[in-house]
C-alpha cells in the first residue's frame, strides 16, 4: 500500500465550505471512482486552524494515477467544484506527500 497525505490550507474563513464540500460531494465521487480515504483531520493545535489534512490509501502508484485522473476529469466534479466556489476560492494551497509504510508500521 501507498498512503497519500494531503493538507488543504484554506483561505481565511473558508474551512467550513471545504468541509461541507467533502462531506456532501467529494466523498460520493471518490466512492464512484474507487478512491479510499484513510482519515480526515482538522488542526486542533498547530500553525493554522484553517487546514484540512487527510489520508488516502492506494494499491500502487498506477492505481493512484488511474483513479485520481478519472476523478479530477469527472465532469460532475468539475461542475460541483465550480459551484462551491461561486462565493470565492476555498483553498489557498495544497501540500501532498506519498508515503510507504515501514516494516514495523501498524498500518500496512
Amino acid at each position: 500500500m501507498i498512503y497519500e497525505t494531503r493538507v488543504y490550507r484554506c483561505l481565511p474563513g473558508r474551512l467550513p465550505a471545504l468541509l461541507k464540500r467533502f462531506e456532501t460531494i467529494t466523498l460520493k465521487l471518490w466512492e464512484k471512482h474507487g478512491i479510499k480515504q484513510a482519515g480526515f483531520f482538522t488542526t486542533l493545535v498547530g500553525e493554522s486552524n484553517q487546514e484540512l489534512t487527510y489520508l488516502l490509501a492506494w494499491e500502487s502508484l498506477a492505481d493512484r494515477e488511474k483513479k485520481w485522473t478519472a476523478f479530477q476529469s469527472d465532469p460532475e466534479w468539475i461542475s460541483a467544484r465550480a459551484k462551491t466556489e461561486e462565493d470565492g476560492q476555498i483553498v489557498g494551497n495544497i501540500v501532498n506527500q506519498l508515503l510507504v509504510p515501514t516494516s514495523f508500521s501498524s498500518v500496512k
